[in-house]
């Protein structure tokens, strides 16, 4: 469900909108195969169903990718999206006008059968229907990103201001 682009100044809409329109970003975690380097990885997610998103990304991740294996040995993790992907900016995704979103805290795995965990499944499936076929022999799993701070930019003027708490209260 397409959302219209909120203004600018709405800078908890904004953000929020980000992460409900989009569908995929770069996970980084540390790297325990490369000494603690930033290692970053396109990876699809979901925030909540289409209408109800929560702004908490959950990943569904499979214990082969090094992602997965980097943030159960370090939760320490960023998520970064771009407004490009989803059309509504026609500019280079570098312009500060192309709305780009850069979440920061803990990459989190959820218990599998758990509330969260059910409702997490429900929202990527239905974002990401193939993912109910990826293959079981895989080890594929529930991770939300614990969110501990925000950097956006949505416009010229650097990186706005907003708190996770303001982030989180925003309702759609």
């Amino acid at each position: 469900m397409a959302i219209a682009k909120p203004d600018r100044h709405d800078i908890a809409a904004s953000a929020r909108w980000l992460v409900s329109q989009n569908i995929w970003g770069v996970l980084s975690t540390l790297s325990i195969e490369h000494d603690g380097a930033p290692f970053g990885n396109v990876v699809s997610y979901s925030d909540g169903l289409p209408g109800k998103g929560k702004g908490v990304p959950y990943f569904y991740l499979t214990m082969l990718d090094p992602t997965t294996r980097n943030a159960l040995k370090d939760s320490r993790a960023s998520f970064a999206i771009s407004e490009s992907p989803i059309g509504t900016c026609k500019r280079d995704p570098m312009d500060p006008t192309c709305s780009k979103l850069t979440l920061t805290g803990k990459l989190l795995q959820l218990d599998e059968g758990s509330e969260e965990d059910k409702e997490a499944k429900k929202a990527l499936f239905t974002k990401h229907p193939e993912m109910m076929d990826w293959p079981e022999g895989h080890e594929f799993s529930v991770f939300k990103l614990e969110i501990m701070n925000i950097f956006l930019i949505n416009w010229y003027g650097g990186a706005k201001s907003i708190t996770v708490d303001e982030y989180l209260r925003y309702k759609e």
